[in-house]
């Protein structure tokens, strides 16, 4: 009895941490306002503080640093946007490359993934397996003349404000563009 109980909990477990695995494995981060190599260190610096950020690569040529981040991690991509803003720049863009398990695109978009929720404005109803590339397209994760661009064409309260209702709570919801 002893035994089936263990592993019945060692399941659960088990099963846990593939749940709150992370999903996102990389980015492609490119931060404006970079002129020299000590700015483009002290983004570095800033971005090495974030405790789920397994490498950085910068290529300073493009101003862009590819990210890569710890698998038990979750990643919070408005404190990457923070810590570029604390070293004094700010996001240009931001393309992720998510590793989607039977993640469901709703008829509005809206999926929901471990703890992030992801509104797709160019994808509705379908089940995404596997790595899928998107860039994140809320304000300031993009300039602020294609922000402004953006909002025209995009007729969600959420997309303004970067949070909705989802399951009666208000949450934090990023938008995406594949």
């Amino acid at each position: 009895m002893n035994t089936i109980k263990s592993l019945v909990i060692l399941s659960i477990i088990l099963f846990a941490s593939k749940v709150s695995a992370q999903q996102i494995s990389s980015v492609d981060l490119q931060v404006t306002g970079l002129t020299c190599s000590m700015c483009s260190q002290a983004t570095d610096e800033s971005l090495r503080t974030l405790d789920f950020i397994e490498t950085i690569e910068p290529d300073l040529n493009k101003n862009i640093f590819v990210l890569t981040f710890k698998k038990d991690k979750a990643v919070d991509f408005d404190q990457i946007k923070t810590k570029v803003e604390d070293a004094g720049f700010s996001v240009g863009n931001l393309d992720a490359v998510f590793n989607f398990s039977n993640t469901k695109v709703d008829d509005k978009g809206l999926a929901i993934a471990g703890t992030n929720v992801y509104q797709f404005l160019n994808a509705k109803d379908k089940t995404l397996n596997g790595p899928v590339k998107a860039t994140v397209v809320d304000k300031d994760f993009m300039s602020g003349s294609a922000f402004k661009k953006k909002a025209t064409q995009v007729s969600l309260e959420s997309y303004k404000t970067g949070s909705g209702m989802v399951n009666g709570k208000m949450t934090r919801i990023y938008h995406l563009s594949t």
